[in-house]
């Protein structure tokens, strides 16, 4: 009894604890509805073993009640001359059977009572017991994520240093890397060979994005400079010769050409000089109509720039430290730069005079900040944490995503699916809403060994390759991701 009441009790506090969590998780009414029908069971068990027990202490009462005085006498080995007297009026034997019949009954009333016990608390345990396993089946299973099946389908090699992003090419099945080895690389998604490396730049190449429409690459360089530069690959794969004794002649050169990579060092346009960035170039991005890009700097500033004469148009000013990235709206010409002064603006150049919306959310460096469907902006920190803001509204954010390490250069699908690199060498997917949607498997065999700097998903699956992550190991992995039906 006192075990089942401390148990109701220590549920009670769980449940007043599980109600206390700050967090606005999806799960939290359903929780307390479950523990306080598991309390309402525990109670109701209480009040059966106190009614049990209540019986069984009239039975033992009723039990000494039975017993006649002469007999309970006789019993004890002393009477008196009235008791002798009243005693020897009955017959010996008849007294006898009268005080066993007696004695008889009660113990086996004690006994059924007993038995009945047992059995109606052993029911109850073990109903109780059922109970509480498929409240705890229910809790457990409604925790339980749609599954989510992810693998490594391609692997790609051959930077010297790391990579700090990594780019998909819509409509074309290659990739784009940029790395602080100071080049730049095209690679072929089916073969997961480097087709093109560009050599133009004179430091680390800090990002690379792919033009919508034409075979150009955008990279911006710890030179102070952004390049666009031709992205013609060869699609050409050295193939075997059809005769044993040719395969054995041209082994040597077979090999040669298949490790053989195209390089390009010369740009088709590079942005610098006069009202050009003083520092290193963090990152750049072309703008909807493609005819201007936007680049960002440690200098402080963002610069729009005109593509057709490689002049600075105008300078975005405003942030109290360092740039770390720029992100340009697909469709619209709205920009986004964070900072490690903790905050990430929108520039909106719709109108001849641009507006700027500053967001406040983060307590330390926001690392980026990138457009999403629905007229969202998700944003990732060292702090740990992701936001998902409105556009048309700056004040507080639409959902918080805590992590347990810092996030680098985050993605977001057109299925409003974000992609989170960490420091900690993972990868986890969360939606919009806010809600956990899987972490990519990382063993000895997959996965990266170092920090993942960047993620970036294919609007349509490249050979079954539906994410791609790049990280300081010098490494590129593309994922093949199935996702849920409601996602």
């Amino acid at each position: 009894m006192k075990a089942s009441k401390t148990r109701a009790v220590r549920l009670t506090s769980l449940t007043e604890d599980v109600a206390a969590v700050p967090e606005d998780a999806p799960f939290r009414a359903r929780l307390h509805v479950l523990f306080a029908q598991i309390e309402r069971e525990f109670e109701q068990l209480y009040l059966e073993n106190q009614a049990l027990q209540e019986k069984l202490d009239i039975a033992t009462a009723t039990k000494e009640s039975l017993i006649p005085p002469d007999a309970r006498s006789a019993a004890g080995g002393s009477m008196s001359t009235q008791a002798s007297s009243a005693a020897l009026a009955t017959p010996p034997t008849q007294t006898d059977e009268v005080a066993g019949s007696f004695l008889a009954a009660a113990s086996s009333t004690h006994k059924s009572l007993k038995a009945k016990l047992s059995s109606a608390t052993g029911g109850s345990k073990a109903k109780a017991s059922n109970k509480i396993k498929a409240q705890t089946s229910r809790i457990v299973s409604s925790f339980k994520a749609p599954t989510v099946v992810s693998t490594v389908v391609r692997e790609f090699g051959g930077h010297k240093d790391g990579i700090w992003q990594v780019a998909a090419k819509a409509g074309q099945p290659i990739i784009g890397t940029a790395s602080a080895d100071h080049t730049a690389c095209i690679w072929g998604v089916e073969s997961a060979r480097c087709l093109l490396q560009y050599q133009g730049h004179a430091g680390s190449v800090n990002s690379i994005k792919f033009h919508q429409q034409r075979d150009l690459v955008l990279t911006g360089s710890g030179d102070g400079t952004a390049h666009i530069w031709q992205a013609a690959v060869n699609w050409e794969v050295p193939k075997k010769g059809h005769s044993s004794e040719e395969e054995l002649d041209d082994s040597d050169e077979q090999v040669e050409d298949r490790d053989r990579v195209d390089t390009l060092r010369t740009p088709l346009c590079e942005f610098t000089g006069p009202g050009g960035h003083l520092s290193v170039v963090v990152a750049a991005d072309w703008l909807s109509s493609m005819d201007q890009i936007i680049t960002g700097s440690w200098d402080r500033t963002a610069i729009l720039w005109d593509v057709e004469t490689g002049l600075p148009l105008q300078p975005l000013t405003g942030h109290d430290h360092e740039l770390t990235h720029v992100s340009a709206h697909p469709t619209q010409r709205l920009v986004v730069t964070a900072s490690r002064d903790t905050t990430f603006r929108l520039w909106d150049f719709r109108d001849a005079i641009p507006a700027v919306s500053v967001f406040q959310g983060h307590t330390e460096t926001v690392t980026s900040s990138v457009f999403a469907r629905d007229d969202k902006v998700v944003s990732g920190s060292d702090d740990r944490t992701i936001k998902v803001w409105e556009l048309r509204n700056m004040r507080s954010a639409l959902a918080t995503i805590r992590t347990d390490s810092s996030v680098n250069r985050l993605a977001v699908s057109t299925g409003g699916i974000i992609g989170i690199p960490h420091d900690n060498r993972q990868i986890r997917l969360f939606d919009l809403n806010g809600q956990r949607v899987a972490r990519l498997p990382r063993t000895s065999r997959q996965g990266h060994r170092r920090m993942v700097s960047s993620v970036a998903w294919a609007e349509e699956p490249l050979l079954d390759c539906d994410l791609f992550s790049c990280g300081f190991d010098r490494r590129v992995f593309g994922w093949s991701i199935v996702l849920p039906k409601d996602n």
